[in-house]
């Protein structure tokens, strides 16, 4: 895949309206709809504030959450659960749509920006349709829940193509959704120029350039709970990676595979033999592929659990490995001390328990002390850097889990395809 994309700043903007698709997915209060974490909004704001100071009329879109968008699904879905499809109301669909709606959003956008943020009831119905063709240079418009429309998640041409009619140009600025073919993040691109925001130009930069040219040498930290999540990611890097170090509830399954005892530990049984064809494929590549030498195990999934050291592959019956052992922390310091880059995804136990957050911690402290360039995939190691307190430290913290992944796995991301190619 080509990660070299035409960006906002390659194409005339004045006085043209910019569809700008955005990642708003926030995280929510359950019971007042508070918006708990901006984060994702204030990642959007240098692309708006660039279309609106460049003369720009901005319509922005996003997805919020996963609403059902038709009353005979919401039926369907609450069927399966159980329900009693005559005892199903309108009214708790109609509900359940309020909860997502991206009203929150416009209300805080607007307050990051200084300036109003007309918001439209639907996302191309007569309220959007109206008030996009109302809108001046300067001003920001952001459309309802692109997901209340079926067609959204069917990329269907229709609605992309709606959607298209009140813009001249599409800037996509979602890396948190590229990996996915919708209309809102793909299909809009076969009727307008397509280019990217600047979120998206940083992730290509990085996590393209990690791929496509690493400076070496090259070390790829994977944790996680399961093999079967990271297979292609595994695959992928074996081709570029100089070393691929392997933490988390994943590792367990790889000590069962060279034969080890395992406990209790999360174990995926069916890839035991998928584990034994990495460790020769690395041997063959040249791979250095590491393992835990030592974990911290415990007697009981729990916070306050009584804890010891073994030897990897010597968890005693009863016992689960919650997190990487001291002499692997060690070893796993040292690994990315002398590298170039360094490419993590995933924690190396469980970091929400303190006890067995050490693994993580130390990783996250080497990181944010070598001279490499460190990049963080999404997700669960975003968070548990953040947490931590190292995230300033880091070179780039992805913003997109999934899509993230798919980029290491050498995947195609359809809202990323889309986009003009630079010169």
């Amino acid at each position: 895949m080509n990660y070299n994309k035409k960006t906002v700043r390659d194409v005339e903007v004045a006085g043209k309206k910019v569809l700008l698709r955005c990642d708003f997915n926030v995280p929510q209060d359950k019971e007042t709809g508070e918006i708990t974490s901006d984060k994702r909004i204030v990642a959007a704001l240098p692309t708006i504030r660039y279309l609106l100071d460049n003369g720009a009329a901005v319509i922005a879109c996003s997805h919020l959450g996963k609403p059902v968008a038709t009353f005979e699904s919401y039926v369907k879905k609450q069927v399966e659960k159980g329900k009693d499809a005559s005892s199903v109301k309108k009214e708790d669909w109609e509900k359940s749509l309020k909860k997502l709606t991206l009203a929150p959003v416009a209300k805080r956008l607007s307050e990051l920006l200084g300036q109003e943020v007309i918001f439209a009831s639907d996302v191309v119905g007569e309220d959007a349709q109206a008030k996009a063709a109302a809108l001046q240079p300067g001003q920001i418009l952001l459309l309802e829940n692109t997901r209340f429309e079926k067609g959204e998640t069917k990329n269907d041409p229709e609605l992309a193509k709606a959607m298209a009619s009140m813009a001249d140009l599409y800037v996509s600025d979602a890396f948190g959704a590229v990996h996915r073919a919708h209309a809102s993040t793909a299909g809009v691109a076969a009727y307008l120029p397509a280019v990217s925001g600047f979120l998206i130009q940083k992730e290509l930069e990085f996590l393209g350039g990690a791929i496509a040219n690493p400076k070496r040498p090259l070390v790829a930290i994977l944790g996680g709970s399961k093999v079967s999540s990271k297979i292609g990611v595994i695959n992928n890097l074996l081709e570029i990676a100089d070393t691929i170090i392997i933490g988390g509830g994943m590792a367990y399954t790889f000590s069962a595979a060279m034969g080890g005892k395992v406990g209790n530990s999360l174990l995926e049984a069916d890839w035991m033999d998928y584990s034994k064809d990495m460790i020769e494929k690395a041997k063959t590549k040249g791979v250095k592929l590491l393992l835990p030498v030592d974990t911290v195990c415990a007697d009981a999934f729990a916070p306050d659990a009584n804890s010891q050291v073994v030897k990897a592959g010597e968890i005693p019956d009863g016992w689960e490995g919650l997190d990487i052992g001291p002499e692997t922390v060690a070893l796993y310091c040292e690994a990315v001390a002398d590298a170039g880059t360094v490419i993590w995804n995933g924690p190396m136990g469980v970091f929400e328990f303190p006890a067995f957050a050490k693994g993580t911690e130390a990783v996250a402290e080497a990181l944010s002390k070598t001279s490499a360039i460190t990049i963080i995939g999404g997700g669960d190691s975003a968070a548990a850097v953040e947490q931590l307190g190292y995230a300033d430290k880091m070179t780039h913290i992805s913003t997109g889990g999934g899509a993230s992944l798919e980029f290491l796995e050498g995947k195609e991301l359809p809202g990323v395809a889309c986009l003009l190619d630079a010169e």
